[in-house]
């Protein structure tokens, strides 16, 4: 017998939020009450007592009547769709659809029986309407009109399937992941910038035949010191980490004085005197360096033409650019949590904030700039991408969400929920979950909004890349939501509008003739992998996670055709650590194991052993005593037998790095994503080395199947 009385659970069912689920281990599980009335509360949906549940129940089952029409209607393009409208008994209506083109559509109203509703003590009808299946492609507008009232919505009409772009052809492709901000040059500023992902592209596209390059989100950061070190707690993922900017890339650094460029080189110089290990990252210290830098050539001012493309750029971002740049001089002058910030500048539309923007605009219009040389630089490097022959180009990664006290939470306020964050319930590999410190998107309030924060921010990814991988994506279906101050296993699962989400995606990247990936690694429901494939949306599969039934390496002709395979992936050890154990002693002397160590050891043994005779059985390593370097290419001509089209080698196997770049479950425990490119002894290798590097080139030979 359930603790949820009925209308509690209706209530909440009819807010998206589960409150039974199955487990990692196949078994069913409630939700503790106090959890769901928690998570109401964070939708603003007070039910604490029964009056109250039975009021906002009354509400939310009225709520769609109250509207003459809702605010966004999907459809996907061949299929002809219905449209609900809701009015007094007495009205007629009609409905209209004004394409992206111009034209406009008068839709047909068709037979709908339903018994009319009495709304606050008046009859409300609902009628029924149908969008043609020859509906084009497009964000269109729905009106509807009845002589006493007119209401719009969002028409989002999306291709059923997005598949591979066209400029990929039929064949198995391949390209690296690479964690940016680790792989350093001789002259980016000790950390990996955006010259060098250019140079990583021409590099890898020309010589060695790959077709993308697969990096870490480039969203921004905060910008007072400490900055958070890690690319997946991001302040906006909007916008891009100026971090990665390469002073020297501008074009008015060519104009600096001899003295100008004297200061820019001396604040580069330092460097070297202020990172205390060089074998590790040290981000704080290159933000301020090259805060500095950028400043002097920022001063310099922009001749006639190169000013009005900064007006064409401030023109196409929007008052978003603005409010973010603002934010970004509030955070200096007030601190980094927006939520303390004094009087009405918590209010991103106040007359205070306005005040300060105008009062500092000096200040607001550097922040602005950055982001316009952050993007000419990104614009640069898909552009080598594509000139060096590489079909798909940069692909970009998507974070799940931000944080509290983030630009973004401050931008659009109510769109978040409050008082909970997002994670994962146990699960095996971590049996007591996950919280990631983020934000989640409110499902009521992203209608509402008409999806505009998730359209630019898709609109913005593709608009100088060939494709994104979507950290997460099952987060597009539902999400782990953990109150405050409750364990992550006391979440619960709150469900989004999918079929927007995937609409948007598809949409957008049809246009961009871009690939999407999702990362549907973990628990996921099945018809969510069967949903994404049947939209032609790629999943993720890493060779150490795919088993059969029983427990063995997975046949190459049965991974999906449709998936990024790789090797490994940045929650793992690089392949030459993960085969020498190296996750598993760190955890070990961490506390991680989830069982004693000699069970875990020897599990994984086991495991491992499974996979070389695998490779062994398919000719692909022929060594009995094989070198770590040998295991490698055998298990990336195992993934070059698989059924799977899109194929990634990450850049730490190819040089043979063994570091680790992030320890899930660790915070100060372990130097998350502060680990440069390594080689295989330990030590820093910079791109220079990298390029005429013997065991790169032997790597790529594998890749190109030679």
């Amino acid at each position: 017998m359930t603790w949820i009385n009925e209308q509690l659970s209706q209530l909440a069912e009819g807010m998206g939020i589960s409150t039974r689920f199955i487990n990692w281990k196949d078994e069913p599980q409630e939700v503790p009450y106090e959890s769901v009335i928690a998570i109401l509360a964070s939708m603003g949906i007070d039910a604490s007592d029964d009056e109250k549940v039975q009021v906002a129940l009354e509400n939310q089952q009225n709520s769609a009547w109250t509207a003459l029409i809702a605010p966004v209607v999907v459809v996907e393009q061949g299929q002809a769709r219905r449209v609900y409208l809701h009015l007094p008994n007495d009205d007629e209506v009609k409905l209209t659809c004004e394409t992206e083109e111009g034209a406009i559509w008068e839709l047909p109203q068709v037979y709908h029986e339903a018994q009319p509703r009495l709304i606050n003590q008046q009859l409300i009808k609902e009628v029924v309407f149908e969008l043609p299946a020859d509906l084009p492609l497009g964000y269109h507008r729905l009106v509807a009109a009845t002589a006493a009232d007119q209401q719009e919505a969002l028409c989002i009409c999306s291709p059923h399937f997005l598949g591979f772009p066209e400029q990929l052809g039929t064949q198995q492709v391949w390209g690296y992941a690479a964690q940016l901000y680790s792989t350093r040059s001789r002259y980016s500023w000790e950390l990996g910038d955006l010259m060098d992902m250019a140079d990583i592209a021409t590099w890898s596209g020309k010589e060695q035949g790959a077709d993308f390059l697969l990096v870490n989100p480039l969203h921004a950061c905060q910008v007072v010191l400490p900055l958070e070190a890690s690319p997946y707690l991001p302040a906006s993922r909007r916008f891009i980490n100026p971090i990665y900017i390469r002073p020297e890339a501008i074009d008015e650094y060519s104009e600096l004085s001899d003295e100008q460029r004297r200061s820019v080189f001396v604040n580069k110089q330092h460097l070297a005197t202020v990172i205390p290990d060089q074998k590790l990252l040290f981000r704080d210290e290159v933000w301020t360096a090259k805060m500095a830098a950028l400043k002097i050539i920022y001063a310099h001012g922009l001749r006639p033409a190169r000013k009005l493309a900064l007006d064409a750029f401030i023109e196409r971002e929007g008052n978003a650019l603005k409010q973010f740049a603002t934010w970004c001089v509030l955070s200096e002058i007030h601190g980094t949590d927006w939520r303390l910030w004094p009087g009405d500048l918590v209010d991103p539309v106040s007359g205070d904030v306005s005040a300060f923007a105008a009062e500092h605009s000096d200040q607001v219009m550097f922040y602005i700039w950055l982001q316009w040389i952050a993007d000419l630089q990104l614009l640069n490097a898909q552009s080598s991408a594509r000139d060096a022959g590489m079909r798909l180009g940069v692909i970009n990664d998507l974070a799940v969400g931000v944080g509290e006290a983030s630009a973004e939470a401050w931008t659009y306020g109510e769109l978040f929920a409050k008082g909970v964050t997002v994670g994962a319930p146990p699960d095996a590999l971590n049996q007591v979950g996950q919280n990631w410190s983020q934000l989640p998107w409110r499902p009521d309030q992203l209608e509402k909004l008409r999806y505009e924060p998730l359209r630019t921010l898709v609109a913005g990814l593709l608009r100088n890349s060939g494709g994104i991988r979507i950290d997460h994506v099952m987060g597009l279906f539902r999400l782990w939501w953990i109150p405050a101050g409750m364990p992550v296993a006391q979440g619960a699962y709150v469900r989004y509008n999918h079929e927007a989400a995937i609409g948007i995606l598809t949409l957008e990247a049809y246009r961009a003739q871009a690939l999407i990936v999702g990362e549907d690694l973990g628990v996921v429901e099945p018809w969510v992998r069967e949903y994404l494939r049947d939209r032609g949306i790629l999943g993720t599969s890493v060779l150490w996670f795919e088993h059969d039934e029983e427990g063995n390496p997975l046949p190459p002709q049965r991974w999906r055709e449709y998936c990024l395979a790789s090797v490994t992936t940045h929650d793992l050890p690089p392949t030459t650590g993960f085969l020498s154990f190296d996750h598993l002693h760190l955890q070990n002397n961490l506390g991680l194991l989830p069982e004693p160590a000699e069970e875990v050891f020897a599990g994984a043994k086991r495991e491992q052993q499974g996979f070389l005779d695998a490779f062994r059985s398919r000719g692909f390593l022929q060594e009995s005593a094989p070198s770590t370097e040998e295991i490698v290419l055998a298990a990336h001509r195992y993934l070059l037998a698989t059924s799977s089209r899109i194929v990634c080698a990450t850049l730490t196997d190819a040089v043979g790095d063994r570091l680790t770049q992030n320890q899930p479950g660790t915070y100060l425990e372990y130097p998350n994503w502060r680990i440069p490119l390594s080689g295989p002894d330990g030590n820093p290798i910079y791109l220079e080395e990298v390029f005429t590097n013997e065991r790169v080139k032997r790597l790529a030979k594998v890749m190109n199947q030679e």
